[in-house]
């Protein structure tokens, strides 16, 4: 990733390892001076050199075999993003592969993965659930195989969204959060609630406070425990009222239900699981569940269900089956 005026994410390296020449010294300081942006692209990447660093020392992951596997992901997650191959980089960059072993294990693990590129900051949460603090004060936490991206400027709290995270938004009355999920355009100053984005469709519930959500022409006003579905292709969207506690499963580790229905609990289920469960009792489907389930087994939720509602649960194939 090139700097203005030669200033490379190579020579930032050796800046923080105080190994720069005092014409190189003399560059970056200079470069740091010019503009807000370069500080802010500086404090981003001191940040996360720190904290690499400091995994590092406990990594025992092979550095080269490591990099190889960053590039590649890297290149299939933004085409536009520029890699530059080991065999180009110089014995004083080395450390730095121990940066890209520490990320591709934390994007391994399931962590969470901060790309600084284009003046913008992406965060990704890979295999698990990931927490972090915007600039502004707001605390996210993104579901697993989400992302989030925003632009590294002072002026705005806009992001853009792919996934499912919630938000916990800084109050500031003179500048609201903005989240782009899909065509869906949300607007807030200062609240909580869950965004989904799946197969097209955006789905918003409100924790507490209250939102803007708009779509084309049409805005709609949605405060706490009041949600909406807006599809693709939808030009019309209403707001409903429920106290479905579900949608917190990946930040309470929990299925808390109250009165939720067997099909919504299922659907959950197979989508957090990757299983394939089908109820074949048609009568079933309506059952309304008043329990919570920890998410950490399949199996023992499954024999909770089958001992507390009468239900058979039988596996045909790669389906479960209740009946």
């Amino acid at each position: 990733m090139k700097r203005s005026d030669n200033i490379n994410d190579d020579l930032l390296v050796k800046y923080l390892l105080d190994t720069v020449t005092p014409v190189e010294k003399g560059a970056v300081e200079k470069w740091l001076n010019e503009r807000e942006e370069n500080r802010r692209y500086y404090q981003h990447f001191q940040t996360i050199w720190q904290e690499s660093r400091q995994l590092a020392v406990k990594s025992t992951v092979d550095e080269n075999e490591a990099w190889k596997r960053f590039q590649q992901r890297v290149g299939a997650g933004n085409a536009a993003t520029k890699v530059v191959p080991l065999a180009s980089r110089t014995n004083t960059i080395f450390p730095f592969l121990k940066i890209a072993a520490v990320v591709l294990v934390l994007l391994g693990a399931g962590g969470l993965w901060l790309l600084l590129h284009n003046n913008k900051t992406i965060i990704t949460a890979d295999t698990q659930v990931a927490s972090q603090v915007l600039p502004d004060g707001s605390a996210i936490t993104l579901n697993k195989g989400s992302r989030l991206t925003y632009a590294n400027v002072n002026n705005t709290r806009e992001v853009s969204l792919k996934g499912e995270a919630f938000f916990d938004v800084a109050k500031d009355e003179n500048k609201p959060f903005v989240i782009k999920a899909n065509d869906v355009t949300i607007r807030v100053l200062g609240t909580s609630f869950n965004v989904k984005t799946q197969n097209g469709a955006t789905s918003i519930i409100v924790e507490s406070g209250a939102i803007e959500v708009s779509k084309g022409g049409k805005v709609l006003q949605l405060k706490t425990n009041e949600r909406t579905t807006i599809r693709e292709g939808q030009s019309s969207f209403e707001k409903q009222t429920d106290n479905d506690e579900l949608y917190n499963y990946y930040r309470t580790k929990s299925f808390v239900c109250n009165n939720t229905p067997l099909w919504k609990l299922v659907s959950l289920m197979n989508e957090v699981y990757g299983v394939d469960i089908v109820i074949e009792n048609e009568a079933k489907r309506n059952l309304a569940i008043n329990t919570t389930f920890p998410t950490s087994s399949l199996d023992e939720n499954l024999e909770i269900i089958s001992l507390t509602y009468d239900i058979q649960v039988t596996r045909s194939g790669s389906r479960i089956l209740l009946k």
